[in-house]
């Protein structure tokens, strides 16, 4: 019914019941269980109702379980949970991180860091303090205040999970090929947006048209660019970029749709169009917003391989067949290959297979 409360407090009974009937107890007084299952459609402004009436003053803490039954002494919590602290409700995020130790460094680093992604998400970090029951490993404790309005509970539940999933990518420090490739695959590319683009990571809005030799050969350039870099890089069909000063940033996911062959076209433009092939290169799809995303991973490829080779080439927006064309990325944007550097690495070779050894001349050329 359109009326009816998704959660209330019973007071007699001191437990939380959901609109199907179900009761959730707690442990203690102001700590709560929930299934997860039970977040889906839950109102925030009515389990901020509900947790009001437990206490008038302190905190009230509402853990998550994903296990099949609900059992407040044997199951175990997920670390993102929620609290009612000084009539507000909190997104609460618990993170192990040994690597700081202290309030100061923790309240310079972890904000800034997850500023991108939470504005998105109209939500902010609120404190950042240890645990302190914990020694080793550490745990932060991040609470998140989060607009409620057009939500549920399960939106502000996925708001901890991809808050956690960027701290735990970030855990080198800074945002990396191999981290940003985990937080693809495991469903969080939305935690990208707000990032910047850079030497390893483009993105495109929509899909190349390869049923074109201009979209067969963008793609292969595409792969060539990081092929010739030093680190690889992933190429995102299904994400916008968007310019700001200083550079370029994801500004949005764009899902793409994607069939049994879009797979495998993708693979065939970039074999007809790249040589050699690269290494462990990884076309594949990943979900994002109820849709799919096109992730291609060039890992770093052996310098003996370079340069990779275009077959065809796009000058003043015109397609050449019969050129061949070289790219290399640099920061945010793609350049040539110059003509001494190929020149290089020709006779490099050359001289190695006449003399097995590099000229002096050649050894410190680019």
């Amino acid at each position: 019914m359109a009326g009816t409360k998704t959660v209330t407090f019973d007071r007699h009974q001191h437990m939380l019941v959901l609109a199907n009937g179900e009761s959730r107890r707690g442990v203690d007084s102001y700590d709560f269980l929930l299934h997860r299952a039970d977040l889906q459609g839950m109102r925030p402004t009515e389990l901020k109702e509900a947790l009001r009436r437990v206490l008038v003053d302190g905190e009230v803490v509402v853990n998550i379980t994903h296990d099949d039954s609900v059992d407040e002494e044997y199951s175990v919590a997920e670390p993102v949970s929620f609290k009612l602290s000084a009539g507000q409700l909190i997104v609460s995020v618990g993170h192990v991180n040994n690597a700081i130790d202290n309030d100061e460094e923790a309240a310079s680093v972890f904000p800034p860091l997850l500023a991108p992604y939470l504005k998105r998400q109209r939500a902010s970090v609120r404190s950042v303090e240890m645990d302190l029951y914990s020694y080793h490993p550490l745990i932060w404790n991040i609470e998140i205040s989060c607009s409620l309005r057009g939500r549920d509970m399960a939106d502000l539940f996925q708001i901890g999970e991809g808050t956690l999933a960027l701290l735990r990518a970030f855990e080198s420090g800074e945002l990396t090929r191999e981290t940003a490739l985990e937080l693809l695959r495991s469903g969080n590319a939305s935690v990208l947006i707000g990032q910047e683009e850079g030497p390893w990571l483009d993105v495109k809005s929509a899909h190349y048209d390869l049923r074109s030799p201009y979209g067969k050969i963008s793609i292969a350039q595409a792969v060539a660019r990081f092929a010739n870099a030093e680190h690889g890089g992933i190429v995102v069909v299904g994400m916008r970029g968007k310019r700001v000063p200083g550079g370029e940033i994801i500004s949005s996911t764009c899902p793409v749709p994607v069939d049994g062959r879009t797979l495998r076209s993708y693979q065939t433009a970039i074999e007809q169009h790249l040589y050699p092939p690269p290494d462990y290169l990884s076309i594949e799809t990943v979900p994002v917003d109820g849709g799919r995303l096109i992730v291609l991973h060039i890992p770093p490829q052996p310098e003996e391989h370079k340069p990779f080779l275009v077959h065809g080439a796009i000058v003043d927006g015109r397609i050449e067949g019969a050129f061949i064309s070289i790219v290399r990325r640099r920061g945010e944007s793609s350049i040539p290959i110059t003509a001494p550097a190929v020149h290089a690495t020709m006779a490099a070779g050359r001289a190695l297979l006449r003399r097995g050894e590099l000229p002096a001349d050649l050894e410190d050329r680019p």
